[in-house]
């Protein structure tokens, strides 16, 4: 466990994607794969978005990151969900790459990934021809991306150095979340794309039926690696002001069930395989015509 007297808390009094200060407690989450602490999420009422309170600072939050089950840096396949993780995976990041294709229009070009943890997509990706460029920032996940794929991962400061129009496409798959600088991040992207270039960004939706069911033990809050909790109308409007239109959205069908298994775990120490199932499938059903409310969504916007 992780005393909260090894991190000096960072309050927000704004904001942090709209910068209003109509910002109010919402709920108290734990952190249940680290720390075992409580973390508070507040909300904000004018753009919706909530956002995880007394964070540890960029220099101080990779300790929390500090597990070998948090599966995007380790690659583990301990467990059966884990397991489960990687047979799902093997067959998103087809998915993934065609969707890409479908999004831009193009059966080549010029991607970058940010938050590539071990690298699966980036490889998959460069394999279809496509000129990739990946950042991540933890070590070991560097690490595992050169020896599994071979690939050469940046850390992520060498966003703000790539030049205009250098990208026909950015994508952030559950990484958005996890952005201490969440507006220099959006500055980055409108420098690094063209006009009409995409910028595809997966994350978590607490508007969603299973986190709806979960409460404060919906695995997706993963505090405090989770900075921010998005909803439709909060991406929406950090698009608008950011000079991207909303094109699509998309959804994230086995995202519902991953996470309804690890919040069984939360909930009750122990995983329930039909319950996670079953909520599961009423999040996917209420969602079915309407993205909007799936588990995880898929963002696609547009340069303006």
């Amino acid at each position: 466990m992780l005393p909260r007297s090894m991190f000096t808390p960072v309050h927000l009094f704004h904001c942090p994607a709209c910068n209003s200060d109509n910002i109010k407690f919402g709920l108290s989450a734990q952190d249940h794969t680290v720390s075992k602490q409580d973390f508070d999420i507040w909300y904000c009422h004018d753009c919706s978005l909530r956002f995880t309170q007394d964070i540890p600072a960029i220099h101080e939050i990779g300790a929390f990151y500090q597990s070998a089950s948090y599966i995007s840096h380790s690659n583990t396949k301990k467990g059966l969900i884990n397991q489960l993780y990687h047979l799902v995976r093997n067959y998103t990041l087809g998915l993934k790459a065609r969707q890409i294709k479908q999004f831009t229009g193009l059966s080549k070009g010029r991607l970058l990934d940010i938050g590539a943890g071990v690298g699966a997509f980036a490889a998959t990706m460069k394999k279809t021809g496509w000129e990739v460029r990946a950042l991540e920032p933890d070590e070991n996940a560097r690490k595992t991306a050169a020896e599994t794929f071979g690939l050469s991962l940046s850390l992520p400061d060498e966003l703000y150095q790539f030049s205009e129009n250098s990208f026909d496409v950015i994508t952030l798959w559950h990484v958005l979340e996890h952005v201490h600088d969440l507006p220099g991040y959006w500055k980055a992207f409108h420098t690094c794309l063209p006009k009409g270039g995409k910028l595809v960004i997966a994350v978590p939706n607490y508007t969603s039926a299973d986190a709806c069911h979960y409460q404060q033990d919906w695995a997706a809050y993963d505090v405090p690696r989770h900075l921010y909790h998005f909803s439709p109308a909060s991406m929406q409007k950090l698009a608008t002001q950011n000079g991207f239109s909303m094109v699509k959205m998309q959804p994230m069908w086995f995202d519902a069930f991953y996470v309804a298994m690890l919040s069984e775990q939360y909930k009750t120490g122990k995983i329930n395989y039909l319950s996670a199932f079953i909520q599961g499938l009423k999040s996917n059903l209420a969602a079915i015509g309407n993205p909007a409310k799936c588990s995880s969504v898929i963002y696609v916007m547009e340069k303006i």
